[in-house]
């Protein structure tokens, strides 16, 4: 019988040998069970009031769904239970969370998330998900300072993302792997199902919003013409495959072997990803994982944060194919 690894004792494994393994160990309990929590609204989501608009914008500028509301208040809520969690930046919430309660008056962590990626997507039953990202703060003591909370990926120490699809899938990195933990909804708990995942060597994908090829600049142009012919890595043309999920199509890719472009065009000259609650995650993963991230200049996880909300172009995929696209580029 192939053994069975669960969460838990997964954690309880690789995140209990030091103070510090020990209380992000916690961070990840609590986010699990915020994931269990929104994972069984999303299944629930047309059975109840929970679908549609909120007739609110957020700080993106953007349409909140009610589930959006949901998630950040599940995640916001429970992350605040953990004495370890100084503050959460949500891509919900204008400013950094900051949690003044006693207990955390030695927290250290910070957590950056993105509570519901692709929440409009729930309403015609397409995959959505969440995306975090901990830092430990730089400061010893005292108020929180901007230098602890906008840090770049490449002082990260752990990151993650779940997919709510057929299934609920937790797919993290303490910084020794990529491992992948699915949902069995019959006994509440997340079983081993994909332990260190690696990049395919060979790109069979390219995702890529297409309808927006008319503002893109000449460069991003050719290089998605060549994707559809046998002038890339792999020698044959590569399949266009596209949700519009950002953690679905990170997803597939990861499994498949692909890449993922969202670069910038006319409307959006810096880009449209946030940089700490998209780019910063999968960045880190995808290193993890032996690929590679890129702003079509540099290494996503060298990116200096100045601002919460910041944006960037994001291109992440099999290490190859975002080296030359960023030759290419630059």
């Amino acid at each position: 019988m192939k053994k069975i690894t669960n969460l838990t004792n997964f954690l309880f494994e690789q995140h209990t040998h030091s103070k510090k393994s020990t209380e992000l160990g916690n961070i990840i309990s609590q986010i699990v069970l915020a994931t269990k929590i929104v994972s069984r609204e999303i299944n629930r989501a047309g059975l109840v009031d929970i679908l549609g608009k909120t007739d609110k914008i957020n700080i993106q500028k953007e349409e909140v769904q009610k589930l959006d509301e949901l998630a950040n208040t599940t995640f916001t809520e429970l992350l605040r239970q953990s004495p370890h969690v100084a503050a959460v930046g949500s891509e919900e919430v204008d400013n950094i969370v900051v949690f003044t309660d006693k207990i955390h008056h030695t927290a250290e962590y910070i957590v950056h998330i993105d509570p519901l990626d692709g929440s409009s997507n729930i309403d015609v039953n397409v995959s959505v998900g969440t995306n975090f990202v901990i830092f430990k703060r730089k400061s010893k003591s005292g108020k929180l300072q901007k230098s602890d909370y906008l840090q770049a990926g490449k002082n990260a120490i752990c990151a993650g993302y779940i997919v709510y699809g057929s299934s609920t899938m937790l797919v993290f990195s303490s910084g020794k792997g990529v491992h992948g933990f699915t949902l069995d909804p019959s006994i509440g708990e997340f079983l081993l199902s994909h332990e260190n995942i690696h990049y395919p060597a060979i790109t069979t994908i390219y995702s890529v919003n297409e309808s927006y090829e008319p503002k893109w600049n000449d460069a991003i142009k050719h290089i998605v013409s060549e994707y559809k012919t046998s002038k890339n890595h792999s020698g044959k043309p590569l399949s266009a495959r596209y949700i519009g999920s950002l953690v679905a199509d990170f997803h597939r890719n990861l499994l498949k072997g692909g890449i993922f472009l969202y670069p910038a065009d006319n409307k959006n000259p810096n880009g449209k990803l946030r940089l700490l609650y998209e780019g910063i995650p999968f960045a880190f993963l995808t290193q993890q994982a032996g690929g590679y991230s890129s702003n079509g200049r540099l290494d996503v996880l060298e990116i200096q944060p100045r601002e919460l909300h910041q944006r960037i172009p994001f291109f992440v995929g099999t290490k190859n194919e975002v080296k030359h696209l960023e030759k290419l580029l630059c």
